[in-house]
């Protein structure tokens, strides 16, 4: 398991975005050297140096500091779409090879490096800017129906520097079964399930907690 790629975007006014700002950091490119990732706070960004977030109602802060998306979901979704896909075209901050992102546990934690720990929080939930960014119709829907996976989100545990090839080792996994892929089923596809994924509450990113609490509050379990 490795990484393949840092990701990192500048912020740009675009026309596809409901961002309050109008812009976007949704484009990102590989950062050759070591990048510096850290807990950026409950106050927003983005967990990667040099890395812009600019909705912060939706994506950065402590527990959606970085994205990490499969190489191999990526090439999934070239074959589908017709066209080259290079590290970071789904906005993701880490490119990854060999590591089962979407069947990771939420709480689960990877170390990435000699010193990086990083903590998974949920998967992502496509917006109106990732669809007008990639220029595609009906992306929202067919991202979330994909067996391809939602890439997972993650929390700075224990910050330090990475760079493209370090090698990427799962260090722990909690004991119940909830997987990015099945609370991202839960979150879009089928809300009966959200008062299973409770199991992994502590863990769990904001908007995705707040969803299931919410609605098992109004359903029950």
């Amino acid at each position: 398991m490795e990484l393949l790629s840092v990701n990192a975007g500048r912020a740009k006014a675009v026309e596809y975005t409901n961002a309050p700002s109008g812009r976007t950091g949704i484009d990102k490119r590989p950062v050759e050297g070591p990048v510096r990732i850290a807990a950026p706070g409950p106050e927003g960004a983005s967990g990667v140096a040099g890395d812009a977030v600019c909705d912060l109602r939706f994506h950065g802060g402590a527990d959606r500091a970085v994205y990490a998306f499969a190489r191999e979901d990526l090439d999934r979704w070239e074959r589908e779409l017709g066209r080259p896909l290079a590290a970071g075209s789904f906005g993701e901050n880490l490119t990854t090879l060999g590591l089962d992102v979407n069947g990771a546990l939420i709480g689960e934690r990877w170390r990435i490096g000699d010193e990086v720990v990083l903590e998974v929080t949920g998967g992502r939930i496509p917006c109106r800017t990732f669809a007008g960014f990639l220029e595609e119709k009906g992306w929202v829907r067919r991202f979330n129906e994909s067996a391809a996976g939602p890439g997972a989100l993650l929390r700075v545990i224990t910050p330090g520097e990475i760079r493209a090839g370090d090698p990427v080792e799962v260090v722990h996994r909690p004991s119940h079964g909830i997987t990015v892929a099945r609370l991202h089923h839960a979150a879009t596809a089928d809300r009966t399930l959200l008062p299973e994924t409770l199991v992994a509450a502590e863990w769990m990113e904001s908007g995705l907690l707040d969803l299931a609490r919410t609605y098992t509050e109004k359903y029950g379990e």
